[in-house]
């Protein structure tokens, strides 16, 4: 029933090193059973749901790189034991290049056993997740493909709703609520259904609270698919005609990362429709690190992938990525016209629609007066997150002219943000924290009153002057009552 596993105290050091194969606890996985029973987490409203008898089947496509033995066979017992064997098609095994001897013949030997057919494609050299779900994609038969990453769960119902809603809508791309597995114990916990995808400037993939705009349009049933900006990208179902009208992957991506977002953006801008579906629930692994290698480096290859989907699909809008990370502009992305033509064929929308009516509360604002740094003239400051987090002091650096924590923008609500925090002044005279925005301006309203010759000006709070300090904002701020300070700066305390 999916409790956790907990090794001996005299096993731990064996334990910690087999945890290093795979970044996650080797020997928990091991002793759990491959066709491990799991409880039944979905909403109550969601196990009497009745789905059409007739429904398209799937293929599921797993692709695999030197894969622990009992999470990849676990994967697979949880996909034909939990599907109704008139839905599932088949199970493609896309094995990227292995060199773990156990995935070969004994692999071979072992999918012959099983009741559904099971084929095993194997990647000449190593060519990453994306080039991989391509082969695997274009040997599939099924009328709809689902992806799944190489150590999930599928749980109890977890296909027919998934499947019921691209037969309701062909251009829905469909995700399960994604449970995690602990990397640790192997116990299994169900995610939530109040989260949805999002991105920061970074265009890292993030979870963020269900807005309450989602809330309203599915009027209170948390049993109705969740509208989603962005897909995780591990799990997930599309038509398998749709996915080859949309553009499939960009096979001029690398390995893996970006193509979760390129894939979000594209079916937004091109007419689809992209949700969680809340009836469904599959169980995936979360791990700290990865225990894989990219050729050319982890960073430059996410930089490649994020540089063509910014390139393709951001229009202005991938200045904010390019400010927060200026290194990135540096990285050949390669040839992207035919993505472009892709685009222009599909009469794909503006980014700003995007921005617009998919994703209104992201963290790039849909309108802002400027992007960049905010720095005082005559000391060389720069107004500086610090690398620091939610409700801690904003502050000030030497101008690195980097970007980074450096950059900020003045939003047309009249907020200086970073990312998805505002910098506001909550406290009567207290410093100014970075909170989450809220867009309500109150004690996040700044207001640039003055403009001169070169762009500089005073950019006031409640009570707060951002031209006021050389060295913190943690000074005390008159009165407001008081005519405007002088320009010198009081001293921080």
């Amino acid at each position: 029933m999916g409790k956790a596993v907990l090794i001996p105290k005299d096993e731990q050091e064996k334990m910690k090193e087999l945890f290093k194969i795979n970044q996650f606890n080797l020997m928990a996985s091991d002793l759990i059973a491959l066709n491990r029973s799991l409880p039944d987490v979905r909403l109550d409203g969601c196990k009497t749901k009745v789905y059409p008898e007739e429904l398209p089947n799937t293929s599921v496509v797993i692709v695999f790189h030197n894969e622990a033995w009992s999470t990849l066979l676990r994967t697979v017992a949880s996909v034909i034991n939990r599907s109704p064997p008139r839905l599932l098609r088949e199970i493609i095994l896309v094995d990227d290049a292995s060199e773990r001897e156990f995935l070969k013949a004994s692999l071979e030997n072992y999918v012959k056993t099983l009741e559904v057919p099971v084929r095993i494609l194997r990647m000449e050299q190593r060519s990453g997740l994306i080039r991989a779900r391509l082969r695997g994609a274009a040997a599939s038969k099924g009328q709809v493909i689902t992806f799944l990453d190489a150590h999930c769960e599928c749980t109890l119902g977890w296909l027919e709703p998934l499947l019921a809603r691209i037969k309701e809508d062909r251009k829905t791309v469909v995700c399960p609520i994604i449970d995690v597995i602990s990397d640790d114990t192997f116990e299994y916990m169900a995610g939530s259904d109040m989260t949805y995808g999002g991105f920061n400037w970074k265009l890292n993939f993030r979870w963020y609270p269900v807005p309450q705009r989602e809330m309203d349009r599915r009027k209170g049933d948390r049993t109705l698919p969740v509208r989603t900006p962005t897909m995780a990208g591990g799990l997930f179902s599309i038509d398998r005609n749709y996915f080859e009208e949309i553009g499939t992957y960009d096979a001029g991506m690398d390995i893996w990362g970006g193509e979760n977002l390129e894939m979000s953006f594209r079916v937004w801008q091109c007419g689809g429709s992209l949700e969680i579906v809340t009836c469904s629930h599959v169980g995936h692994v979360f791990r700290k690190a990865t225990p894989y290698t990219f050729p050319g480096g982890t960073g430059h290859v996410i930089n490649k992938n994020n540089r063509r989907l910014a390139e393709v699909w951001m229009d202005d809008f991938k200045d904010f990525f390019y400010i927060i990370s200026p290194g990135v502009v540096k990285v050949d992305y390669g040839d992207v016209s035919v993505r472009k033509a892709l685009r222009e064929s599909l009469k794909c929308k503006p980014f700003s629609w995007y921005l617009e009516n998919i994703y209104p509360d992201s963290q790039i604002p849909r309108r802002y007066y400027s992007l960049g740094e905010i720095r005082n003239v005559e000391t060389n400051q720069c107004l500086d997150n610090m690398g620091r987090k939610e409700n801690e002091k904003v502050g000030f650096f030497n101008c690195h002219g980097m970007g980074g924590n450096q950059v900020f923008s003045y939003t047309a609500d009249k907020e200086i943000r970073t990312d998805d925090l505002c910098l506001d002044v909550s406290r009567l005279n207290g410093p100014v924290l970075m909170l989450k925005c809220h867009h309500m301006r109150g004690n996040q309203l700044w207001e640039y009153d003055a403009e001169v010759p070169g762009g500089s000006g005073t950019a006031r709070g409640t009570g707060v002057s951002l031209a006021e300090s050389r060295d913190c904002l943690g000074w005390k701020s008159p009165p407001r009552s008081q005519s405007p300070p002088c320009a010198r700066c009081p001293p921080c305390h």
